[in-house]
């Protein structure tokens, strides 16, 4: 399962004094040289102590490995196994990690390790933001969804019953390590949730990407090496782009929202886990063209040609029928709000993102259309 199959490729986050290396490859997570030459003051060496944060499903699987790959670089590696499941993304599930530090006497000099998907890494992420003021991490991403997004920016949080991600931290990992073996044992659902994220990368920033997913569809949904490789690397690098342009999302940050408004909602409104997170993405961003057509941006050739990737991917495009008033109100909620005024990552046209208000009466129109109402 991690026998070195492909090159090692890096990409560099480049946030001055926060910079730091995402690591993408097969063998990578089992290979001690990926954790080498932490920084010192980060608390890496053999006097330091390591946390493995992972899950009831990822750790049967890796936090073995991930353990042999780190004892040479400390002192002692221990690990804390949460439930599995977007529902879990909360405070009492925080609660756990903290509980582990502290009964373990851990200190600043302590490294978590987040080792799963996206919950896992957001998670272990604002524990490493708190405890203590800030401790270290490192992002060990198992799932495509959080190897081509959430590992990478530094956004880490919790839900809360009315938003999703409302409470947590902009905090930096020290790296990222992606090793693409892991997505061999991800469920098809799983593949066509990171699937999303990657679609996502196209039309807001590079249209010719989104050719090539066109193209190489079949070859990502088949976990065909090559093609993840690249659509791994080159979301990666995007996404590295953006956020060292704009880590805090103070303005040009929020076009990697595209699809989440509406998406975020979905999750909300079905209750968290219902769908997966790019599931609702996926649908969002058909929902976030159609309100673009409605205001003079993409045309509908655009908008058909998203609808057909997205079922290509494996990827629902109809939405749930949560009422337009349930919608609006839970997108009053969404971060990007601005004094109860919804806004949306919406499209000028493919490549082209802006982000502004929508009229009540247009989204309402789409949530209708996309409910097959």
């Amino acid at each position: 399962m991690f026998q070195n199959t492909a090159a090692q490729e890096r990409v560099e986050i480049d946030l001055g004094a926060r910079s730091y290396s995402i690591l993408i490859g097969h063998g990578v997570l089992c290979d001690p040289a990926s954790y080498a030459a932490l920084p010192p003051d980060a608390g890496a060496g053999r006097k330091a102590h390591a946390l493995i944060v992972t899950n009831t499903t990822v750790d049967p699987l890796y936090a073995q490995a991930l353990h042999e790959a780190l004892t040479p670089h400390f002192h002692a590696v221990q690990r804390v196994v949460l439930p599995d499941g977007e529902a879990y993304k909360d405070w009492p599930t925080l609660h756990l990690i903290f509980d582990a530090l502290l009964a373990r006497g851990c200190d600043r000099k302590t490294v978590l390790f987040a080792l799963g998907g996206g919950v896992v890494g957001d998670m272990a992420g604002f524990a490493a933001a708190c405890y203590m003021r800030g401790v270290p991490f490192v992002q060990v991403p198992t799932t495509l969804l959080a190897q081509v997004d959430s590992s990478v920016g530094g956004k880490t949080a919790i839900n809360h019953p009315l938003g999703k991600n409302m409470i947590g931290a902009f905090y930096q990992p020290l790296r990222v390590v992606c090793d693409l073996g892991t997505l061999d044992t991800l469920a098809p659902r799983e593949v066509s949730a990171g699937l999303a994220e990657i679609i996502k990368y196209g039309p807001i920033h590079d249209m010719a990407f989104f050719d090539w997913i066109e193209a190489h569809i079949d070859a990502l949904m088949a976990r065909d090496a090559a093609a993840l490789m690249h659509a791994v690397r080159r979301s990666c690098e995007i996404k590295a782009w953006v956020v060292g342009c704009d880590e805090r999302e103070s303005g040009l940050r929020a076009i990697l929202n595209f699809g989440h408004t509406f998406g975020h909602a979905i999750e909300a409104g079905l209750g968290y886990g219902r769908w997966l997170h790019g599931e609702a993405v996926g649908c969002g961003m058909l929902m976030a063209a159609r309100l673009a057509q409605r205001m003079g941006g993409c045309d509908a050739a655009f908008v058909a040609r998203l609808a057909r990737l997205l079922e290509r991917a494996g990827l629902p495009t109809v939405a749930p029928a949560l009422g337009a008033q349930r919608y609006l109100e839970l997108m009053r909620i969404d971060k990007k709000a601005e004094a109860g005024e919804i806004r949306f990552v919406l499209l000028e046209a493919p490549g082209r993102p802006v982000v502004r208000a929508a009229p009540d009466a247009l989204v309402r129109e789409v949530i209708a259309q996309s409910c097959g109402q």
